[in-house]
């Protein structure tokens, strides 16, 4: 049995020197980034056996992606597209710190993983899976991928494959009314929810502290487990009634970009190998404070590092 199953968009970063400017610069460097691959690369450095779902186009830069994802330890079943309007979704990050911040620029629309359905994927892998992951971003990148999201939620309920979902809003796909329909109709199916705190005070307009917010969702959704994550706060985990709260892991943040699919992973990861809430929040704060010290999308750590970074318990992370 495969221990995690993702579906998801990656695409290819292309981000300036730091310090250069987009509108500028004569070199990129190039990484692959997406949430779902981001947490299958995770989970598979942490000793899971991880498979990333998707299509891509038939290209060097499709294979680009696959051979940096399998570079990681991720399995890939990859329905590669051949047409002529095939084509890689990118995205421009270009660092900047205060007052300018970070800009990221999208070029994904028409991607080949919009047109993603069911019969082109290896839809047998999510029904032995033990876990099934997908975020909020698939659904909100076609109608398409809407309804293919949704019927792997029904594969991975028929297997009994353990289902766990991040709503990871994202404003520049979707209105919030746009997710909040899509949102409440795919939560039923989830089994392991993680959502950021603005997300469910912005787009499914609740109201409460933190605690509540989870309790809400628990209660209207009845997933086995809640995540509630809250930046700089911490995260808030409920599973029968119980509530557990963890705060952050102290670190240098050399690129904040990832951090929460980091997250999702080392806490998918210790939950695999049946660690209770209070144990897989604590991992994967540990696993998201290491992404934070680490260039790029993707979380390049080992158990031994977030064990460390735990048993340090708050301690400054040795180098």
């Amino acid at each position: 049995m495969t221990d995690l199953v993702t579906f998801g968009e990656t695409m290819l970063r292309l981000s300036p020197p730091r310090g250069d400017r987009l509108e500028r610069t004569r070199s990129f460097d190039v990484q692959a980034g997406g949430a779902e691959s981001n947490v299958a690369v995770a989970a598979a450095l942490l000793g899971l056996d991880a498979v990333w779902l998707s299509k891509l186009p038939d290209s060097p830069l499709g294979r680009r992606v696959v051979r940096e994802l399998r570079g990681h330890g991720v399995r890939t079943g990859v329905a590669w597209d051949r047409t002529d309007e095939r084509r890689l979704g990118t995205y421009y990050l270009e660092h900047g710190g205060a007052p300018r911040g970070t800009e990221v620029i999208y070029d994904r629309t028409d991607a080949s993983v919009t047109t993603t359905t069911p019969d082109e994927l290896a839809t047998g892998v999510v029904a032995d899976a033990d876990t099934f992951y997908t975020s909020g971003i698939t659904p909100a990148l076609s109608d398409t991928l809407k309804e293919t999201t949704g019927t792997l939620f029904e594969v991975a309920a028929q297997g009994g494959t353990t289902t766990a979902f991040d709503l990871n809003y994202r404003s520049k796909l979707w209105t919030p009314a746009a997710a909040k329909e899509t949102y409440e109709a795919l939560l039923p199916h989830v089994d392991v929810l993680f959502a950021a705190e603005r997300d469910v005070r912005e787009v499914l307009g609740r109201d409460g502290d933190a605690v509540q917010l989870a309790h809400g969702l628990a209660t209207d959704y009845d997933p086995d487990t809640v995540v509630l994550t809250r930046g700089e706060k911490g995260a808030v985990g409920i599973r029968a009634g119980e509530v557990f709260e963890q705060p952050v892991f102290e670190s240098d943040t050399f690129d904040a970009i990832g951090t929460g699919d980091a997250f999702v992973g080392g806490f998918l990861t210790a939950r695999a190998d049946g660690g209770d809430v209070e144990r897989c929040l604590t991992y994967g704060a540990a696993t998201a404070s290491l992404k934070r010290t680490i260039d790029g999308d993707i979380a390049v750590v080992t158990p031994a590092e977030v064990e460390a970074v735990i048993a340090a318990d708050g301690d400054d992370i040795s180098r």
